[in-house]
């Protein structure tokens, strides 16, 4: 009769054991996705921000081209696949989409002239060059053209308007 009552509560011991190493792991795991934030398959991890133009670099010469002023660049990815923003002076919009990568198609925009010192142009025509992007890692966003050939850099200008 002994062993058979110390086998019962051996055996209650190992169910109990193992439930909370399977409570354990399962816990762990699920902890380590949401608190690291890098989440970059996430579509939404870009969307309804502000973000501000602050670089532009050329992978062949390694040239970097700093934005004076990133505010008046900004580019908004909203969830519904449109796309908005500022460049200099005028105001853009069109559609995005992450199925192969990222690509922007650029819509109505208005043309106004901005300056001579202006980066309008080259901002939109990067902007509708782009294949990837995402994340940066560092709580930035960073889109690329074809290959790589120019990293264009953003910073979270905050909340989307």
């Amino acid at each position: 009769m002994q062993k058979k009552s110390m086998l019962v509560p051996r055996f209650s011991l190992l169910i109990w054991l193992s439930l909370f190493t399977l409570i354990g792991l399962v816990a762990c795991s699920t902890n380590s996705d949401e608190s690291d934030g890098s989440n970059d398959a996430d579509p939404n991890a870009i969307t309804d921000i502000n973000w501000q133009w602050t670089s532009v670099t050329e992978r062949s010469s390694g040239n970097e081209t700093t934005v004076p002023d990133p505010s008046i660049y900004t580019v908004v990815f909203h969830t519904d696949g449109s796309v908005t923003g500022q460049a200099d002076c005028n105001n853009f919009s069109g559609t995005y989409s992450q199925d192969n990568g990222l690509v922007i198609t650029l819509g109505p925009s208005t043309m106004a002239f901005c300056g001579e010192a202006s980066l309008d142009q080259v901002y939109v025509g990067l902007l509708g060059s782009i294949v990837a992007g995402g994340p940066d890692g560092s709580g930035g966003l960073a889109l690329e053209t074809a290959g790589g050939a120019e990293r264009m850099s953003f910073q979270n200008g905050g909340a989307a308007p």
